[in-house]
């Protein structure tokens, strides 16, 4: 970013989440899938651009930054997002915050894990979250190796969401990161946990993406206009390939 950052931390950072849950127990045949997302972005982009657009559109609509954005109390018009339950300020909105979004330089990857297919091909199937978290990755290394930053610090936020969950998490993603992953290399990672009422751009951000992802993969003849503004963002082979690269679909 700039001449005194450390050279040892990448350019740039990491900014998960997920959408459905990852328990096989129980699946929701309304949305039998669980999805991890993770954004990868430029910090010089982040700070210069994101962020102030982000700022600004709560100001616009809240008149103060501390509102959170979360893609289902937006859906649902719940909490501070009541405002939207009128049609006119809901259109306006939506029409911003995808502008935003069209906008705002980052880069995708993403899992979408089909439990109930998962339960019926293996006898004793791994835990979703962690499968995709390690096919997530294993291609934001290939991305950031890449662009020059393979072998440099990347630091991958995600969202606490329970202590014991928290543990087992980081846990994972350490076990992944020391070569427990397809080519058994280490991966430059460093996780960080924020909590939940951290106002992260990033993470909010990371929010907006993977349920759209998850709709068109269960359901990719309706029409998703926010997955068409996220579609471009994917990462992509150099032939334009998105399977294997900004996608992945398991089993």
């Amino acid at each position: 970013m700039t001449e005194t950052s450390p050279s040892i931390y990448s350019d740039y950072i990491i900014y998960a989440d997920e959408s459905g849950d990852h328990s096989l127990t129980s699946v929701d045949q309304q949305y039998p899938l669980f999805v991890l997302a993770v954004c990868i972005v430029s910090k010089r982009d982040y700070a210069e651009l994101i962020t102030p657009a982000v700022q600004e559109l709560k100001f616009d609509f809240f008149g103060h930054d501390m509102v959170v954005l979360h893609e289902a109390d937006i859906r649902k018009a719940r909490e501070e997002f009541r405002v939207l339950l009128n049609a006119n300020v809901r259109e306006r909105f939506m029409t911003r915050l995808g502008a935003l979004i069209e906008a705002s330089p980052f880069t995708i990857i993403s899992t979408v894990i089909s439990k109930e297919r998962l339960r019926q091909q293996y006898a004793v199937p791994d835990n979703p979250y962690h499968l995709a978290l390690t096919f997530c990755l294993e291609r934001a290394h290939r991305y950031l190796a890449a662009v020059g930053q393979g072998d440099r610090i990347t630091h991958a936020v995600f969202e606490c969401r329970g202590k014991k969950e928290d543990a087992e998490l980081e846990l994972e993603f350490r076990r992944i990161c020391d070569g427990a992953n397809y080519g058994h290399q280490q991966f430059p990672f460093k996780i960080v946990m924020a909590d939940k009422k951290v106002n992260s751009v990033g993470l909010q951000l990371a929010d907006m993406v993977a349920r759209p992802i998850g709709l068109h993969v269960l359901r990719p003849d309706q029409e998703n206009r926010a997955y068409e503004i996220l579609e471009p963002k994917i990462y992509r082979s150099a032939a334009g390939n998105v399977m294997g690269y900004g996608q992945k679909c398991f089993p």
